[in-house]
């Protein structure tokens, strides 16, 4: 499904203003993360709960908690969040069961519950249709969809199962997106409950 999202100077989200930022770390440094290229579902807009993203409880249950607290970037990675956030290891997410490997040390969103959803702010550098392939991990089938602006771009997204949280998948041609030229505010909404991690969107200029 495809949706045309009207590029614009100031990003508008359902006719308002929006005033999430783009998260500060390494090379985004406060800019937004760039299209086509990836999209890392860790650095998701500051803001706070209600504007840059939606969590159904208060704990961050990754960072300070599975992570214990101990002055590293991955064990605290936005600690005082609530979105859970955590990261690939080396003897659980690299075993020989995986569809794809991910990469060690990668942060990705887990603990993910419907109704719970995160925000990006992006930089379109060429209108044009996207494909997305997606890296993630899900323990029962579950479900997402995306918006742009605001606005349903892809409807309900089925994600299979791969039987395990920690057993990793990429899913080629996940779905198509049309994209203007421009700042835009792209959201992942979780649909349905899967025990899904979600890693990065790769967007790639057809």
């Amino acid at each position: 499904m495809l949706l045309m999202a009207m590029a614009m100077s100031c990003v508008l989200v359902m006719g308002q203003a929006y005033e999430g930022k783009p998260f500060k770390y390494e090379v985004f440094n406060g800019t937004p993360q760039e299209i086509p290229g990836k999209l890392y579902c860790a650095y998701y807009d500051l803001g706070g709960e209600g504007m840059a993203y939606h969590e159904t409880t208060p704990e961050n249950f990754g960072s300070g908690r599975l992570n214990p607290a101990n002055g590293t970037i991955l064990n605290e990675f936005r600690i005082n969040e609530s979105v859970d956030v955590s990261y690939t290891k080396v003897g659980i997410d690299d075993t020989p069961n995986n569809k794809v490997k991910p990469e060690m040390g990668l942060l990705y969103i887990g603990w993910t519950a419907p109704g719970e959803w995160l925000k990006y702010t992006v930089e379109v550098k060429q209108t044009g249709n996207y494909i997305l392939n997606f890296l993630s991990s899900a323990e029962k089938d579950g479900a997402i969809s995306l918006s742009v602006d605001g606005k349903d771009a892809t409807g309900i997204i089925k994600i299979p199962t791969t039987t395990s949280p920690h057993i990793w998948n990429r899913l080629d041609g996940l779905t198509t997106l049309s994209l203007t030229k421009g700042k835009h505010v792209i959201t992942l909404h979780t649909q349905e409950a899967g025990g899904m991690n979600y890693a990065w969107f790769d967007f790639i200029l057809q």
